[in-house]
């Protein structure tokens, strides 16, 4: 079977147990179909029980992702949550005894979470060892208790740019924790939902992009700072897969640094840098 990566059989949080095996045959039959070769599920960790890891076993279930959110337990009440953290340090234990990966689930843009909680719950998720954190910047669904509370100013969800800067701080503490499986949730795919409709909060349909782009961007100037003399234009060369988060969404990374450091950028791919890496080199320096 050609390995194509895992098929997500969605979330076993809002079902009864009896509908746990049809779910999950369906899982396996689109896993065969599609010649997928992992399954993952997602479920909150209060959920998580011998019995239901027995099954998902049973029906071949890779990865399971937590919904943690959060690891302070005040905020996981405000959200309405009734597991507390201890739980979900119960579930990722015994989830990792039985010999599946474990995901979480981030959130950042929480009711009444800071920056500063956000970082916490990175680095107490991080002691835990996952194999992969998956980032949900907060945003106000119709017909949720958040959007009531949102109409009636008790919350106020993050603009795009605080999300943005939020969830890179976050990779920026999960990356020094060495966790390297990171990822944004797809903000397109969850507003195309039938059931789903996004009325406020940092909604982008290129969200991962721009975070991405917004880290090379950090990355590029404190290379440029490096430099000793006032430089006018630079080369940047990368893996060419990587040249658009470089250029930026819509061009925006070029056009910030002529705005704000009157640098123009030329960038190459080169296809013997490592994803991740970059190498920027004086093209052109401003003379006295």
């Amino acid at each position: 079977m050609e390995k194509l990566g895992e098929v997500f059989a969605g979330s076993l949080t809002q079902l009864p147990k009896s509908e746990y095996e049809d779910f999950l045959k369906k899982a396996n039959k689109d896993m065969t179909e599609k010649r997928f070769n992992r399954i993952k599920i997602a479920i909150a960790p209060h959920l998580i029980e011998k019995q239901l890891l027995k099954i998902l076993k049973e029906y071949n279930v890779s990865t399971i992702e937590i919904e943690a959110q959060s690891t302070n337990d005040y905020i996981l009440k405000r959200c309405g949550y009734t597991y507390k953290y201890n739980d979900i340090k119960k579930a990722t234990k015994m989830i990792k005894w039985h010999r599946f990966n474990v995901s979480f689930q981030l959130g950042v843009g929480l009711p009444d979470s800071t920056k500063l909680d956000e970082l916490n719950t990175a680095r107490e998720l991080a002691k835990l060892k996952p194999n992969r954190v998956r980032i949900y910047p907060m945003v106000v669904v119709k017909n949720t208790k958040l959007e009531k509370d949102f109409k009636e100013g008790k919350y106020e969800p993050l603009t795009l740019n605080q999300a943005i800067e939020r969830c890179k701080d976050v990779i920026y503490e999960l990356n020094r924790k060495h966790i390297k499986q990171i990822s944004i949730v797809k903000q397109n795919e969850l507003n195309e939902s039938e059931e789903t409709e996004i009325v406020s909060g940092p909604f982008h349909e290129e969200f991962g992009q721009l975070v991405t782009d917004s880290i090379w961007y950090d990355s590029i100037v404190d290379k440029i700072k490096q430099f000793n003399v006032k430089v006018r234009k630079v080369k940047i060369e990368v893996n060419p897969k990587e040249l658009p988060n470089i250029i930026g969404y819509k061009r925006e990374n070029a056009e910030k640094l002529r705005e704000f450091y009157d640098v123009e950028i030329k960038a190459e791919g080169n296809p013997e840098i490592k994803i991740g890496k970059s190498k920027i080199s004086v093209v052109e320096v401003y003379s006295n």
